[in-house]
């Protein structure tokens, strides 16, 4: 899974681009009601929340924005539209299967959106439970090495509930059963530990290689997806190599 956090290195470096797009502030109150729809307002019980609202704080979101949508969240304020998480299955260029989290409010204009890059890219659109069966829901934390100790974090996620603790290259990756995600998280802050993502991830049971310029298309596909307003992640059973990876830091 180590390739995943460095793809997403590379792309909050590049994150640039994505703000003048101005979906940043769109994703991240998306992100933030959610959260606070799924836990509570309450920040110290609800760590998702918490790492919403920090992102969200780093990339320069006024104060009132995030409590406004902290409020939508909790139902306390019923101004705008009602979000709902959707998943949609497919498969990207070379035969990847994606899974393709949404948070929108007009079902129909997100799926057309969706099926059109798909589409454009040379992948399809699938039916429900299509290739959701390669993939298994889990607690995700990503910490930076550099900035935490590897055998302290290893017990702090061990004693919150975690199956598997990983070292790679910089980063350690947490993975858990769901019901644990609250008990690592609470266990990694108790523990003062940097975090750089924590979510509820879909995991592939199995990943898929392919040569560095088809993993180049595939993932070029998915950064189409993430491009699209109503998308929150799109998650795939794709193996990122090395080789791959310092292509897309080059570019």
């Amino acid at each position: 899974m180590s390739g995943h956090s460095k793809w997403a290195t590379i792309k909050r470096k590049k994150g640039a681009a994505d703000a003048k797009r101005g979906q940043v502030f769109t994703r991240l109150t998306r992100e933030i009601v959610m959260s606070a729809r799924e836990g509570g307002g309450d920040t110290d019980s609800n760590f998702r929340l918490r790492l919403a609202i920090e992102k969200a704080r780093s990339q320069n979101m006024p104060k009132e924005n995030i409590e406004r949508a902290i409020k939508r969240g909790t139902g306390e304020s019923k101004d705008g539209s009602v979000f709902e998480q959707v998943f949609y299955e497919g498969y990207a260029p070379h035969g990847v299967a994606l899974m393709i989290e949404c948070f929108t409010e007009n079902r129909n204009r997100t799926v057309a959106e969706v099926r059109h890059v798909l589409t454009r890219a040379g992948g399809t659109l699938g039916e429900a439970g299509s290739v959701g069966w390669q993939f298994k829901r889990a607690a995700y934390f990503s910490v930076p090495g550099t900035e935490n100790d590897m055998e302290k974090i290893f017990d702090l996620a061990v004693f919150g509930g975690a199956d598997d603790v990983n070292y790679d290259d910089g980063y350690i990756e947490i993975i858990g059963p769901v019901e644990s995600f609250k008990t690592i998280s609470d266990a990694l802050r108790q523990g003062k530990c940097t975090l750089e993502e924590a979510e509820l991830r879909m995991l592939p049971t199995n990943e898929i290689d392919l040569g560095t310029e088809e993993t180049l298309q595939v993932l070029r596909s998915v950064e189409s997806l993430e491009e699209l307003d109503d998308v929150q992640n799109v998650f795939h059973n794709l193996h990122i190599s090395e080789e791959a990876l310092a292509s897309l830091a080059e570019e």
